[in-house]
């Protein structure tokens, strides 16, 4: 039986067990975040179904229809598109996400970035032309208030 790697593979779902993932870990611990130098990424033409849950940051310039909660950087290219809730430490948004939001750290909306959802952060750059439609909810990076959103799994 030969292996298959992830190159031959252009569609494919990741399952969890869990039906609640947390990232309480990372937003309400006193540890400080060590940048990690691996880094996921999902390429074009690629279409993930399921949820990621992820220690290093992640790069996604393909489709994904899930949930992603990174305790590292998530950077979503200009053709990348998270049809999902997205919980991390910093984020950088070139493409299109539908669904809730929530960064520790930074999050920054590049020009070409489509938001449809709310969003929790501490910090936030809208570059001119970026398009966002719901709510925002700045958090004080001083207090240690908890973050409401839990990435939930659809059964």
């Amino acid at each position: 039986m030969n292996p298959i790697t992830l190159k031959d593979i252009r569609h494919f779902t990741i399952l969890t067990t869990d039906s609640m993932l947390k990232r309480k870990d990372f937003f309400n611990s006193t540890s400080q975040y060590e940048e990690s130098t691996e880094t996921n990424r999902i390429v074009v033409g690629t279409e993930l179904t399921g949820d990621v849950v992820s220690d290093s940051n992640f790069v996604l310039d393909g489709e994904m229809h899930g949930n992603l909660s990174c305790s590292g950087k998530v950077v979503i290219g200009s053709t990348g598109k998270l049809r999902g809730n997205l919980v991390c430490v910093n984020a950088e948004i070139n493409g299109s996400v539908d669904g809730e939001i929530t960064v520790e750290g930074l999050l920054t909306l590049n020009e070409t970035a489509r938001i449809k959802g709310d969003i929790q952060t501490t910090k936030l750059i809208i570059q001119e032309g970026a398009i966002f439609e719901g709510s925002c909810v700045m958090k004080s990076p001083s207090s240690h208030t908890t973050f409401t959103a839990d990435v939930k799994l659809d059964d």
